[in-house]
């Protein structure tokens, strides 16, 4: 991109040439990292409350089926196992954790274009989740999800500025054999963006022929662990307060291999975490807590995210409530409790119970989208394409998603209070003699892509002009817009050597 001064000048032919070239990154209204931390739902009493009820938690309660290897990294760091085979960990143990614990990590890119610094408030948008469905937005009709649909997705994801990061969102459900599956979604995913991926492992045996992989995208395992583009997605609990035993394996095998891991805890509250909003997080922050002290007891400093991730649940019916105000609540008050530890930090957002794009997948995407953004989260992890409750992926849904994470980012962005935005030269000038009014002028003209952001399919003509230009279907935009970026290569596909040479080796699915 082409450096460009705040204030610009020339002819109306040079001004015009101007707005419409890219913007400098450090112009852009908008872009990844963005500092928020605004809204803070939690009190400063209340975050002790919940810092102080999880240690309790950890030290009289603890977590049981920790494996035979993190029992022994465990208790070799000072946790203490019951005759009930339960791990205990004292307050200090976790205090002195916290302490030494990693606090700022970058989450890289395979073109060092898109590297994610994960720091203080820095905020950052993208998918995740194992949706086993596709929504048909043509028939409204939902089918199981493939691996030709999770490269689709990456690839879409790859062109979409405001999808900064892409965790695998759905398995492939066409590919039986578990190592297969797996290894095909980490070929997937790699081939589709350049951007950070983030994949899950069933069992530990997966990780070493995945790493083989990467090495070899990478060029060589040097340089792989210089620059690791893709994370492990680790849900090394079962709550209530369980070591995940499988799970648990494969982080063991990811810290080794150079693997940023997220600790994911994702109590159901109601269900299997507390049903209150307090209780949900205290139970999240606790197993999150008892994992940071794992992961540092294997790699002291491995690079981890604190990956809180309580979900809502409707009493009345049982059904997951992913798009509901407590949900919101929920991931921004795990945000704050990020913060208190200074650790980098993952939550879920953006999830919608809704089963189609329509009024109420937007409504729900928005709320806690915005809120996660406004409380400063580093990961928002399942901001866009997610419905029906995580059950279903939408790829229309995913490019609409670009355009309501870049109305949140705005948000984050908040108001700039400086002499040049108090506009009193302006006013003077418009209304001492001036045209009256602000259209057209140099300063609205010279600030109008720097303020403001646009959406790239969302609606803004009067009545009758969209009347006129055969009253779009924002739907079918982003279907058209989803035909466009597949109907053209991948930007993030392997040279043909390297290609040929990861077919040699794994059994791949995708066409070549």
């Amino acid at each position: 991109m082409t450096d460009q001064s705040p204030t610009r000048s020339g002819g109306r032919a040079a001004r015009r040439a101007a707005r419409a070239a890219p913007l400098a990154d450090h112009l852009r209204p908008i872009r990844p990292g963005m500092i928020g931390g605004q809204y803070k739902p939690l009190t400063d009493a209340d975050i002790k409350n919940i810092h102080n009820a999880a240690l309790e938690a950890l030290d009289t309660v603890g977590l049981a089926d920790a494996p035979a290897s993190g029992v022994a990294y465990l208790t070799a760091a000072g946790a203490i196992e019951g005759d009930d085979g339960r791990i205990r960990f004292p307050r200090a143990l976790v205090e002195d954790t916290i302490a030494k614990a990693n606090r700022s990590i970058t989450l890289f890119s395979r073109d060092g274009l898109h590297d994610l610094e994960l720091s203080g408030h820095r905020v950052h948008y993208g998918t995740a989740g194992a949706a086993v469905h596709m929504v048909d937005v043509e028939g409204r009709n939902y089918r199981d999800s493939t691996l030709q649909d999770l490269h689709d997705a990456a690839r879409i994801c790859d062109t979409l500025d405001n999808i900064h990061f892409v965790q695998r969102p759905m398995v492939a459900r066409d590919i039986p054999d578990t190592m297969e599956s797996e290894v095909n979604a980490v070929y997937a995913c790699t081939s589709g963006t350049t951007k950070h991926v983030g994949i899950s492992f069933s069992e530990a045996s997966i990780v070493a022929p995945a790493l083989e992989m990467l090495h070899m995208i990478a060029g060589g395992e040097d340089k792989w662990r210089e620059r690791p583009f893709m994370s492990n997605s680790n849900c090394f609990v079962v709550p209530p307060m369980k070591f995940a035993t499988e799970s648990c394996e494969v982080m063991e095998a990811c810290i080794k291999g150079g693997v940023p891991v997220l600790l994911l805890s994702a109590g159901m509250a109601g269900a299997t975490a507390p049903s209150t909003v307090a209780g949900a997080i205290v139970q999240a922050v606790a197993e999150c807590l008892a994992g940071l002290v794992y992961v540092n007891a294997v790699k002291p400093g491995a690079p981890a995210i604190f990956g809180t991730w309580p979900f809502g649940l409707d009493l009345r019916s049982g059904a997951m409530t992913g798009g509901s105000g407590e949900q919101a609540l929920l991931t921004a008050g795990c945000a704050q409790m990020h913060k208190f530890y200074d650790l980098p930090g993952g939550a879920a957002a953006g999830i919608a119970d809704s089963k189609l794009p329509d009024m109420q997948a937007g409504w729900e995407q928005m709320c806690s989208n915005v809120m996660a953004g406004l409380s400063g989260l580093n990961m928002v992890y399942e901001a866009a394409g997610m419905h029906a409750s995580l059950l279903g992926f939408c790829h229309e849904s995913l490019i609409l998603g670009d355009d309501l994470i870049g109305q949140a980012l705005r948000c984050v962005r908040g108001i700039e209070v400086t002499d040049e935005t108090l506009a009193l030269d302006q006013m003077r000038a418009v209304c001492l003699g001036g045209p009256g009014h602000y259209l057209g002028t140099e300063q609205t003209l010279s600030r109008m892509e720097q303020d403001h952001v646009y959406p790239a399919l969302g609606d803004r003509t009067s009545p009758k002009e969209w009347a006129e230009v055969g009253k779009p279907d924002l739907v079918a935009g982003a279907t058209a817009r989803k035909e466009a970026i597949l109907s053209t290569p991948s930007n993030a596909r392997f040279d043909s050597a390297l290609d040929q040479a990861i077919r040699a080796k794994f059994k791949i699915h995708l066409p070549a």
